[in-house]
């Protein structure tokens, strides 16, 4: 206690000094606030305090029971002073703290998957899925804007301490807490300060958008409503641990280190255990609720946050006191690993069992190929943590013993992909078995190749498009995929086309007889007639098909044209002056090389072809 020595202030001053700042027996000291007067004033109280503690210090049993009576009253209505003076300190500085200024960015991902949709509107079925990403900057960017912002804080790693208060405040306040634990009023002490800043951190709670809510309320949310309060959580978490505890916390310290029975570490605990529990709680309830697919990215967020969080939080909650803040920090981490696992293979059966069996119009890329491309292009996204908590390959057998038609996968040709890689891999194995199985729903065996197509080359092309997904699934099986889409384009023109160019064989047009021989121009119309109907009902139908990939759809027309224009040619070459020497000739040869080859350029746009937009043969 730096003030005058207190021998030198006779014991009665200091009672009557004490006793006219007793709020009880004057107006006068219930009005004023003895640390809003001057600096000699303060000191003075201060050193009548000291003196009466002094006077009980040396009463002994055999001392007069009338003055032990008046020190212990002294005592008692100074440290009933001293605890207002206290508490009306602490109010005057209870202010939340500044949080705009020193907000961090955004998750790396704020991505919001719904649930698997079987209802999807078609209409603009040849377009990519948008999935939007909000920028993130990085720890270091983060640390130099709020360093910009503020500059009252001492930086210690990512942890950023503020002064709450003025240097002057925090002296009288150390000085008031000196006494009072001195004299036995230590949880008097603690429950002062608590109560007062415990109100400034539930203010700064709210400032940060955090809220009281149980954890059956929390579970109750409805998704859109939850992913909203989970990227709130993150960013606030982050202020909470590293800014709003870490800055109590050295209060504490500043106000209470060195006074005895670990006064700054309860006064801590008693200031920020509610809220610092408050706000784990909401991670915990996320971490136990129901394991859908879409919260995969927002539980890996939260994995993310705390992971990077756990050594501030040690380095925050260091004492034995706060030993249970830690652990309930870790054991979430624990539960949201659980979680994340276990909503992978919840996604994994969701892909497996999803029950449409409506036909997509047109053959185009269903929506569940969509839905789950963009997915696993998300789960690259968060390979090293996926990498790190995914640590057994993909039950492909066991799981669904029960059921004959469920893929199964060798993973012998794999051996070198980790854990994750074969996670993924095996995602797209039950994607294609779903598809293969909505394929069987189209009556047309044309539009079930041209499905198929399209679906595996879009998945060809979201890996290839991604590095990092690439780089997981491997050359080995992207090789396969391209094979079977190109399989599929295979099957589609023996489907389709097989027919149409039997019409063109020469079997069955010539004649041979006693008198003559030569050709048939009857069974030459019929097989021109042919021709006409199959082919106008080919293109009729397939123009109303979709390859929305320009590429793929062109390569195809090139195929089907590389097939059908030299047939169709050499057969009208051959035959047509037979045509055209009978009556009627456009009856029977509706179609130019040239014809054909722009119909071919109606195939697969999803559009229906008028009959005035083919050019006909005159």
């Amino acid at each position: 206690m730096e003030l005058p020595e207190t021998d030198s202030l006779p014991y009665e001053t200091a009672e009557n000094i004490i006793l006219r700042w007793d709020t009880t027996a004057s107006d006068d000291a219930r009005l004023r606030m003895i640390f809003d007067g001057d600096r000699q004033e303060i000191d003075l109280y201060l050193q009548a305090v000291d003196r009466i503690q002094l006077s009980m210090e040396s009463t002994t049993l055999s001392d007069d029971q009338g003055q032990s009576k008046k020190v212990n009253t002294a005592i008692q209505i100074a440290m009933a002073r001293l605890e207002d003076e206290f508490r009306k300190i602490l109010i005057s500085h209870a202010t939340p703290i500044e949080t705009d200024s020193l907000s961090e960015s955004t998750p790396r991902s704020t991505n919001s998957f719904t649930e698997f949709s079987v209802h999807s509107d078609y209409s603009n079925r040849g377009e990519e899925d948008a999935l939007s990403r909000d920028a993130s900057s990085s720890l270091s960017e983060q640390a130099e804007n709020s360093s910009r912002a503020i500059s009252s804080y001492r930086s210690m790693s990512s942890i950023r301490e503020l002064d709450l208060m003025p240097s002057d405040s925090i002296y009288d306040l150390r000085s008031i807490a000196e006494r009072m634990i001195s004299a036995g009023y230590f949880r008097e002490c603690v429950q002062v300060y608590g109560s007062v800043r415990k109100a400034a951190v539930d203010g700064s709670f709210r400032k940060l958008g955090v809220e009281k809510l149980s954890i059956g309320d929390i579970q109750r949310l409805e998704w859109d409503a939850l992913n909203a309060k989970i990227g709130k959580w993150i960013r606030a978490a982050k202020m909470c641990v590293r800014v709003l505890f870490a800055s109590e916390k050295r209060l504490c310290e500043q106000i209470f280190q060195g006074l005895g029975s670990a006064a700054d570490e309860a006064c801590f605990m008693e200031t920020v255990k509610g809220p610092a529990v408050q706000l784990f709680n909401f991670a915990e309830a996320i971490s136990i609720s129901r394991r859908a697919p879409e919260k995969l990215f927002k539980i890996l967020d939260l994995h993310d946050t705390l992971v990077d969080l756990l050594p501030d939080i040690d380095v925050v909650f260091e004492g034995a006191s706060a030993e249970s803040i830690r652990v309930q920090a870790a054991e979430v981490i624990l539960r949201l690993a659980e979680a994340a696992r276990g909503m992978l293979n919840e996604f994994e059966n969701a892909v497996l069992r999803e029950p449409s069996r409506v036909p997509v119009p047109g053959g185009t890329i269903h929506p569940l190929t969509r839905y789950v491309m963009n997915y696993i292009s998300l789960i690259s996204d968060y390979k090293q943590t996926l990498g790190e908590l995914i640590v057994s390959r993909p039950v492909t057998g066991s799981r669904y013993s029960d059921d004959a038609s469920t893929p199964d996968m060798d993973f012998t040709e794999h051996d070198e992909q980790s854990p994750l890689a074969l996670h993924l891999i095996w995602i797209i194995v039950i994607l294609q078995f779903n598809l293969e199985g909505k394929s069987k729903h189209y009556k047309d065996t044309s539009l079930a190749h041209v499905f198929v197509m399209n679906n595996v080359h879009y998945i060809v092309q979201k890996i290839k498009g991604s590095p990092e997904l690439r780089e997981m699934i491997g050359d080995t099986y992207l090789r396969k995929l391209t094979a079977k889409f190109r399989q599929a384009a295979t099957s589609y023109q023996r489907a389709t086309w097989v027919g149409v160019l039997y019409c063109l064989r020469d079997e069955g047009l010539h004649v041979s007889g006693s008198f003559s021989s030569g050709v048939s121009k009857s069974a030459l119309r019929e097989r021109f007639k042919s021709f006409n109907a199959i082919f106008d009902e080919v293109h009729k139908t397939q123009a109303l098909w979709l390859i929305p990939d320009a590429q793929l759809r062109e390569e195809l027309r090139i195929s089907i044209s590389e097939l059908l224009i030299p047939a169709y040619r050499s057969f009208l070459g051959r035959f047509r002056t037979h045509i055209e020497s009978g009556r009627h000739p456009e009856n029977y040869i509706k179609y130019s090389v040239e014809d054909l080859e722009t119909a071919l350029l109606d195939f697969f746009e999803g559009n229906a072809v008028s009959q005035h937009s083919r050019r006909r043969s005159q």
